[in-house]
Order: structure tokens, then C-alpha cells, then sequence
């Protein structure tokens, strides 16, 4: 069966900056909650724990984001894979949006109390639905369009959304803190990001509005072959693809989140850096995390989606091991070092990702499927090592840290073992190979 038409070069280039603009809103919006987590959510809204208290329960509310995705992409996969990957992506757009504006408004601890952490609980909870059903309707838009042999090349734009997203966001929160005194900045300086998000979403809605839906969806859609139930089909028919999806990911989150999120907070609290230095360095590494992820993502069409990944996997076990020695040496340029090995190692194993997922799922719940496995990984990966990684160093020490995250390592290394290697995947192949499969 031949591939489904693809869009000329021109075409493409479109598509994949709609792509790009609207992950780096979304990751945007989502990473500014990580970091404002980190520097002064313990004061506003968790002050009656004391700092060490308030610092693990931000980061445990940071975390709840990620419990939330799974419904996220159950939702909007479902919406997806059943009306159209366009119109789902303008929705994302919006609840994120109205989410985190809403969070830059919200009152503190101080004005309204225990109101206040429980509003910040069900806030976090909306952005977390709304990426939960970002990341797979984003690279869908670029993989099936793209020719086969490009695929992890196109995939890659929306990839570095949540690099240039962190970048982003550690970057307007190091302009407020230069720009305002540190009194000010815990005060009202945090909120600024957060509303300055109301313009990139309206950038956001413009560029998505402009884009088509993929021809392999729309051919669907014109022959009436539409999942029913994209949540029932995909778990009859490919469990074990979400399953490993998810399980060869959890890594990549497990080192990107330690970096980005706690050791942001582990280089102001316990190293005692200023906050323009660990966002400063914060935003070398998101950069330094972007380049890579574009190279790893170019790369996996011509060495293949497996070999990029686990190679990851393979430098993130001895990494582990020695973060926090270096870590723990306390000059800036250890914690540099620290810090962007880290995301460079997470870029490497994250770039072929836009394209490896996707390649696994039927057409009519690739959305829903894709989703659920990214979102799994999240909950794995995402939510639980910077809250544990808080709780362990002071009942283990802080050598607890790098062998919780080495143990991500092998899981996700077993996983990508047991993959198959899908750069040469014809999507119209997977779809006949997956109705091939046994009913009941």
C-alpha cells in the first residue's frame, strides 16, 4: 500500500514552525509553574512548613501535573483521533493559557490562606490535562506529513518545545529578578511571567489556526474509518507498544525534570547560588538541551530511533553515579557542569522521540496511543524524582539521588530492548499490520 501524499519542503517548513510554536507556549506555561516551584512557591503558598517543608510540598504540587497528563491525553486523544488533530491543539492552546494567567493572579497564602495552595493544586491540575493532550497532536501535525526518510528530522521542531520552553521561561523570571529587588520579586516579580503568557498564546492561536489536518487523518475521516473508541482500541490492540513506549521514555524524563526542576532548587537552597546564577545557567542548559535534541532528532534517520536512545540510556547509568559529587563541589561552574551534562544526556535519548512513538500506532488512535505512552513516561519519569529526590538525601545522602536515577536508566534501556526499530515505518504498514492483529 503506498504511503500517503506528503507536503513539498515549503509545506513542511510551515507546518513544523506551527508545531514548534505551539509546544514552546505549552512547555512554556507548564516549565515557568517548575521554576516559580523552585524559587518562591515555598514562601507564597506553603509558608507555614518552614522552607524545607514548603520547598518539597511546591515541588510535590509541581509533580501533580504529571498524575494529571494521562487523563490529558486520554481526553484530547480521544477528541483527536475523533474530530481532528488541528481543532484538539487550538483547545490544548487555550485551557493552558487560561490556566497559567490565572495562577499569575492568584492570591497568596498570606490573603486568602489554605484557599490558596488548593487553587494552585487545581490549576496545576488544568495545565497538566492541557500538555497531557499537547505533545502528541504537535508532532503528529509534522510526522504524518513528513516523507519517510525526514521523519525524525521534521519531528524534531515540536521536540524543542520544552527546551526552548525552560529556556523561556527561566529566562523572563532571571529579567524580573535583575530588574526588582528580592523582596518585590517573592512578592509580585513571579507573577509576571505567568500573565506575560496571555501574548505568546495568542502567537500560539494565530499560527495554529493556519495549518491543515495530516492527509493520512483526513483520508480517514473522509472514509468514515474513524476509531469508535480510540482508548478501548489502542489497549486491545497495541498494550505492549504503550507499555514500552513509556517505559523506554521514563529516563528522559527522569534526568531532564532532576535537572530542570530540583536541581534548580538544590542550587539555591542548599549550594546557596544566587537565583540570576542558577538561572543563568539554567537557560545554557535548556540551550545546550535544544541543540542536542536537534542533532539526536536528524540523526535517527539515518543510524535509526534505537541506537540514539540507547546510547542515552548507556551514559546515564555512570552519570548518575557521579551528578552529585560534582554537584556537590558548590562552585558555579560544577553546578554548570552538573546541570547540562544532565539535559545533553536527556537531549539524546528525547530528539528521536517525536518520531519513535508515533511510528508505533495505528492512524485511528495514534493520537491516544502516542499520548497515553508519552504521559506514562511523565508520571514515571516526571512527577516522582524531584519530589523523591528532596525526601531521600536527608534519610540516604545525596549519593541516593544518582542511584534512583541510574535505576531509570536500565528500566528504560530493558525497554528500548525489547522495541523494535521503527525508522523505516511505513504509517499506512502500521495501520494494515495493526487491523491484521487478532480480534478478541
Amino acid at each position: 500500500m503506498p504511503e500517503t501524499k506528503h507536503y513539498s519542503r515549503g509545506q513542511m517548513m510551515k507546518v513544523s514552525f506551527a508545531g514548534l510554536i505551539g509546544t514552546t507556549v505549552e512547555f512554556y506555561d507548564f516549565y515557568i509553574f517548575g521554576t516559580a516551584a523552585a524559587l518562591v512557591f515555598s514562601s507564597q503558598f506553603f509558608p507555614a512548613l518552614g522552607p524545607a517543608g514548603g520547598t518539597l510540598a511546591a515541588l510535590a504540587t509541581f509533580g501533580v501535573a504529571f498524575v494529571a497528563r494521562p487523563f490529558g491525553s486520554i481526553l484530547f486523544g480521544h477528541f483527536g483521533d475523533r474530530i481532528g488533530r488541528k481543532a484538539t491543539l487550538v483547545a490544548t492552546l487555550l485551557m493552558m493559557g487560561g490556566a497559567t494567567v490565572a495562577i499569575g493572579v492568584l492570591p497568596s497564602a498570606a490573603t486568602i490562606g489554605g484557599l490558596a495552595p488548593v487553587l494552585l493544586v487545581l490549576l496545576r491540575i488544568i495545565q497538566g490535562i492541557a500538555v497531557g493532550g499537547e505533545w502528541a497532536g504537535a508532532v503528529l501535525l509534522t510526522g504524518e506529513h513528513a516523507p519517510p526518510e525526514r521523519r525524525g528530522f521534521y519531528a524534531l521542531f515540536p521536540q524543542l518545545g520544552p527546551a526552548l520552553g525552560l529556556a523561556l521561561s527561566m529566562g523572563t523570571f532571571l529579567a524580573t529578578s535583575l530588574t526588582m529587588s528580592p523582596e518585590t520579586f517573592q512578592t509580585l516579580g513571579w507573577r509576571i511571567p505567568f500573565l506575560a503568557s496571555f501574548i505568546l498564546v495568542v502567537i500560539g492561536l494565530f499560527v495554529r489556526l493556519s495549518i491543515e489536518e495530516p492527509q493520512s487523518f483526513a483520508k480517514l475521516k473522509s472514509t468514515r474509518q474513524l476509531a469508535r473508541n480510540p482508548l478501548f482500541e489502542v489497549v486491545r490492540k497495541q498494550p505492549v507498544q504503550v507499555f514500552l513506549g513509556a517505559g523506554s521514555l521514563s529516563m528522559v524524563f527522569a534526568l531532564f525534570h532532576t535537572g530542570a526542576t530540583w536541581l534548580i532548587s538544590y542550587g539555591g537552597t542548599s549550594l546557596k547560588l544566587s537565583n540570576p546564577t542558577v538561572l543563568s545557567i539554567g537557560i545554557v542548559g535548556a540551550l545546550i538541551f535544544a541543540g542536542v535534541i536537534a542533532a539526536s532528532a536528524s540523526a535517527s534517520d539515518r543510524f535509526g530511533r534505537k541506537p540514539l536512545t540507547i546510547l542515552a540510556c548507556v551514559l546515564a547509568i555512570p552519570w548518575a553515579l557521579v551528578l552529585m559529587p560534582i554537584v556537590n563541589i558548590g562552585s558555579p561552574l560544577a553546578f554548570a557542569v552538573g546541570l547540562c551534562v544532565t539535559l545533553a544526556i536527556a537531549g539524546i535519548g528525547y530528539g528521536p522521540v517525536g518520531a519513535q512513538l508515533p511510528e508505533l500506532f495505528h492512524t485511528r488512535y495514534r493520537y491516544t496511543g502516542a499520548g497515553v505512552a508519552y504521559s506514562l513516561a511523565g508520571v514515571v519519569g516526571g512527577a516522582l524524582p524531584p519530589f523523591v529526590a528532596q525526601a531521600l538525601i536527608p534519610v540516604f545522602g545525596e549519593m541516593a539521588v544518582g542511584y534512583y536515577l541510574a535505576a531509570y536508566a536500565v528500566l528504560s534501556l530493558l525497554c528500548l530492548l525489547a522495541m523494535k526499530e521503527t525508522r523505516q515505518a511505513n504509517l499506512d504498514l502500521v495501520d494494515a499490520a495493526a487491523d491484521a492483529k487478532p480480534k478478541g
